[in-house]
């Protein structure tokens, strides 16, 4: 199965919800009001909703749209667009940069991690894990089996000691071995624990203070499933570590995508990779135009 057919069984649910809309005969009142609930119950939120909606409203009054499937296609080039706030490459350009990888516990960071050392390691990149999480039992044994099969080395230290001193440690290493990027762990940080938040700024400073110069990259995992609890996760993390792009897993048709344009819309926040399955190579680089295709 091929990746677009991957992300359209991914997005069944939402693509669903939103495409029955289009049954419609006519673009009338009626049309509108429906595909606003239905946009909302796609968890695109109520805001980044009635913005779609608005901006639908426009094309069709402007470009004289009379059909239903113009409609459809107009929605698409709308949610693309919404979709497109920043670059959805990662920015790695100085050696060694850093990847800091953020979210709450079982959202599926340590396997985004090691997708994404495996996808560097293939471009021939020199990738260091760093175990950062050491309040969770088994979190760096667990990297530690992505490290293997990513090629890659890792730093790690006993649970529960400082993670700073870890990520202090790990850029030391990367520095001694010539690593062109460091990925960091970090623990599983609830939006709603304090203490853990000012853990993740500590690292932050400790990378700030290290490598100045250094690219660095903010990726907070979302759990597709999680509806609009995303939103509220990535508005607490982003007064903490300024996020620079956003990773949403389990995308196995359960998950409602419409997530991603609300935390895109509402925070100005790219999207960098999107998961649709537990193999290897089932975390893929995200392109708008093809996530709006598969979701409307």
């Amino acid at each position: 199965m091929g990746f677009f057919e991957k992300l359209k069984q991914g997005l069944s649910r939402t693509a669903g919800t939103i495409g029955s809309v289009f049954t419609a005969s006519e673009l009338d009142d009626e049309f509108y009001d429906d595909l606003e609930e239905r946009l909302i119950v796609s968890d695109l939120g109520v805001e980044t909703t009635q913005k779609a909606v608005e901006r639908l409203r426009e094309a069709v009054r402007q470009q004289r749209i009379k059909t239903i499937e113009d409609a459809r296609a107009q929605l698409r080039l709308i949610l693309a667009d919404m979709l497109k706030v920043g670059p959805s490459a990662l920015e790695l350009n100085t050696k060694p940069s850093v990847i800091l990888v953020i979210g709450v516990n079982g959202v599926g960071k340590t396997t985004t991690i090691g997708k994404i050392a495996n996808q560097l390691h293939q471009q021939g990149k020199k990738v260091l894990l760093c175990a950062g999480d050491t309040f969770r039992a088994a979190a760096a044994d667990q990297l530690e089996i992505w490290a293997g099969r990513a090629h890659c080395d890792i730093i790690r230290q006993h649970e529960g000691a400082d993670p700073a001193a870890v990520v202090f440690d790990a850029i030391s290493a990367a520095r001694a071995r010539g690593s062109d990027v460091i990925i960091c762990d970090t623990a599983g940080r609830l939006h709603n624990k304090a203490n853990l938040m000012n853990e993740l700024g500590k690292i932050s400073r400790i990378l700030a203070r290290e490598l100045p110069e250094a690219s660095r990259e903010t990726l907070l995992v979302l759990d597709g499933t999680t509806g609009q609890n995303g939103l509220i996760q990535a508005k607490q993390f982003q007064q903490i570590t300024g996020v620079t792009g956003i990773v949403l897993t389990k995308l196995d048709g359960t998950a409602k995508g419409g997530i991603v344009i609300a935390v895109a819309d509402s925070l100005q926040i790219p999207v960098k990779f999107i998961g649709v399955g537990e193999q290897m190579d089932d975390l893929m680089p995200f392109d708008p135009d093809s996530f709006a295709e598969a979701l409307v």
